[in-house]
């Protein structure tokens, strides 16, 4: 048995129908395409802008490096300076965190929030409640609502 192809007829309200949402859909086609490009370029540009910002933190850390391998002896001031330009470089890149809505999670009372919190260690202290936090050791960061990554603390425990 051999098939005959199926012809289908259709009237000129139809096709002219048909040929008007062709048409449509190729506008709509071409204006999500060019909403596409334009986003991906914004993506772009703020990508750039961090990874500029980015490189100003490394342009500060390299140039402290520098000087610490090409002076093996620093002198006592630079030695008396160095944790405040540490604490400078860690400034400024919370500071680019921030812009991004990349803000710490705030220790917000002693009891453990175990949405904010990953308890990795726990000691025994029978001057505090249990499951109060008693050291943080890394820090948690949220942008907006979302967790990026929660704070590791050390809590007590009543033993």
């Amino acid at each position: 048995m051999s098939k005959i192809p199926q012809t289908y007829i259709i009237n000129q309200e139809q096709r002219d129908s048909t040929i008007d949402e062709l048409s449509k859909l190729k506008k709509q086609n071409i204006q999500l395409q060019q909403t596409l490009r334009e986003q991906q370029a914004k993506s772009t540009a703020k990508s750039e802008d961090l990874f500029l910002e980015l490189l100003e933190v490394a342009d500060t850390l390299e140039s402290l490096l520098t000087y610490l391998e090409n002076n093996s002896n620093p002198t006592p001031e630079f030695i008396q300076r160095l944790p405040r330009s540490i604490g400078a470089i860690y400034r400024k890149l919370l500071n680019v965190l921030a812009k991004r809505q990349v803000v710490p999670i705030e220790l917000e009372g002693s009891q453990i929030d175990f949405n904010l919190y990953k308890v990795v260690d726990r000691e025994v202290r029978t001057d505090l409640p249990d499951q109060t936090i008693t050291q943080i050791l890394r820090r948690g960061f949220r942008r907006s609502e979302k967790i990026l990554r929660p704070a590791e603390v050390i809590v007590s425990k009543n033993e």
